[in-house]
């Protein structure tokens, strides 16, 4: 599949917009997509950023010096320095040739038109990463890694249509390296210190958190981690040179390391909290941004981060100095943060993308450990109808029946050769009077991949292998999940727990 992503760096926007994308982008690729950058430079250098990765991208045009009139529709507008229609029919323009199969769109300056526009024009799904829910908003999913206990609520002012929504901190768009990170190992005592403001930092809140850690009188060492787009990099590294054991790290590939080196990390409540979740390190944010007003607050509500309202040094010092006094705390907010994010979000939101790719081959012997832990896992013992722990040796019996059996064909779902899934038909006895090929399906997949859209997929991929011309499926009563699976798939109701399916009536489904 062909997947395009518009996306932009900028010394309003900052580089985390482009990061997630390219993390999002590495994911992709990962699963044999063939991906494809629209970028414009607008003060940042996002071309290098992405091609340094591999990608091939198109730039567009340099933005008009001149103004442009102020759109009330949609807060960040002035972000994009051109209007919705001249960066629609550009970024169309540029990606007319590729012709992709998904559109996927990070930028807080579009709104519902420039999604129609380009949808349209393209004949392309679309998909909007975004967090603010402060715009009109037209597109197929909906991506925002942010906490929220009702996504669907938060969205529904602004969605236009029906949209999936990855929602939550689940799908946070982390880079490779943090799924297998290693994680910060709890010390009891502060030895040091680390401080990463956000790729841009425009207001040199860096130096800011210097001074507050004066205020405190810590004296371990201090890394500050900063980027060559920082406009302030002269004057920040004065400040670190003028403090002892201070250093300062410049354009590091990734922070992951950086994250689980020191027993405090103090930071904005941009994309890279989520990366200090991960890495489980007690943190203290604030915010330099409008947008992290979503994050920041919420994270400290939940005891996963510790806050300091004002980015001023005698606030930022009044909390650092209660942090570094409390182990008990900061062992608690290491636990609770590690716990929101496991690193996996990007290949989650590539999955889910890739949905429509999704093909079957036949289980095979070695795939028993897989399956055992997959289908032993409690959300899927929850909808089974045997809700009791699977036991090894049962299990590696049954496989090696059902691998004897070619009346009850078992397949494994995959994407890009990543396993995703398990579906069975078993056929009944053939009677002589019965043209009608009959099987009863029954299918599950991967509990971490749950939340996907992948069931259909799977289902229907599963269907083209086996070939039935009649399928049955059982729902568990109260399983709405599974009932609104089987009917997206053509599937009627025979009973209350009962759904049958002739082939002959499979629907045209977008997934």
């Amino acid at each position: 599949m062909k997947i395009a992503i518009r996306v932009d760096a900028s010394p309003a926007m900052g580089t985390g917009h482009v990061r997630r994308c390219l993390s999002l982008a590495l994911a992709l690729r990962k699963l044999g997509a063939d991906v494809r950058f629209v970028t414009r430079q607008l003060g940042l250098d996002s071309p290098a950023m992405i091609a340094e990765q591999g990608f091939t991208d198109t730039i567009l045009l340099q933005p008009p010096r001149r103004g442009f009139a102020f759109d009330t529709a949609v807060p960040h507008f002035a972000w994009a320095l051109v209007p919705w229609d001249q960066d629609a029919r550009e970024t169309t323009d540029a990606l007319r040739e590729f012709a992709p199969d998904w559109m996927v769109l990070d930028s807080y300056a579009f709104d519902a038109r420039w999604h129609e526009h380009v949808s349209d024009a393209l004949g392309c799904k679309l998909a909007a990463i975004d967090d603010l829910a402060d715009r009109a908003l037209d597109c197929d999913i909906v991506i925002d890694h942010t906490w929220n206990a009702d996504h669907r609520a938060k969205y529904a002012p602004v969605l236009q249509g029906s949209s999936r929504i990855l929602g939550g901190p689940r799908f946070g768009l982390l880079g490779p390296a943090y799924a297998e990170a290693r994680r910060y190992t709890f010390h009891k005592d502060v030895r040091s210190i680390g401080i990463f403001m956000g790729g841009v930092d425009p207001g040199n809140h860096s130096a800011v958190v210097l001074d507050a850690l004066q205020i405190t009188g810590f004296d371990g060492p201090v890394e500050v981690v900063a980027t060559s787009a920082n406009p302030y990099l002269a004057d920040l590294r004065e400040a670190v040179a003028a403090r002892p054991d201070t250093k300062l790290a410049l354009d590091l590939p990734d922070l992951a390391t950086f994250f689980a080196r020191h027993d405090i990390q103090v930071g904005s409540g941009g994309g890279a909290s989520w990366e200090r979740c991960c890495i489980g390190v007690p943190t203290l944010l604030t915010v330099i941004a409008s947008n992290q007003n979503s994050v920041a607050p919420l994270l400290a509500r939940k005891g996963i981060a510790a806050y300091a309202p004002d980015p001023d040094p005698q606030t930022l010092a009044h909390e650092l100095t209660a942090l570094i006094a409390d182990a008990t705390r900061r062992r608690a907010l290491a636990d609770a943060s590690r716990r929101l994010v496991d690193g996996g979000g990007a290949r989650r939101v590539a999955m889910a993308l890739l949905a429509q790719s999704l093909k079957v081959r036949p289980a095979r012997l070695n795939d028993a450990q897989m399956m055992f832990d997959w289908r032993d896992h409690s959300a899927t013992r929850a909808v089974s109808g045997t809700h009791d722990p699977l036991v090894w040796e049962e299990h590696i019996a049954w496989l090696e029946r059902v691998l004897a059996d070619p009346a009850r064909p078992l397949y494994i779902g995959e994407i890009g050769g990543s396993p995703v899934g398990v579906i069975r038909f078993d056929f009944a006895p053939q009677r002589a009077d019965d043209e009608a090929a009959r099987a009863e399906v029954s299918l599950y997949c991967d509990p971490a991949l749950h939340g996907l859209g992948l069931g259909p997929a799977l289902l229907l991929a599963g269907e083209v292998a086996a070939n039935p011309a009649i399928v049955d499926a059982t729902v568990l009563a109260g399983n709405h999940a599974s009932r609104a699976l089987f009917e997206k798939c053509g599937y009627a109701a025979s009973g209350p727990t009962a759904f049958v399916k002739h082939r002959l009536s499979n629907p045209d489904l977008t997934l």
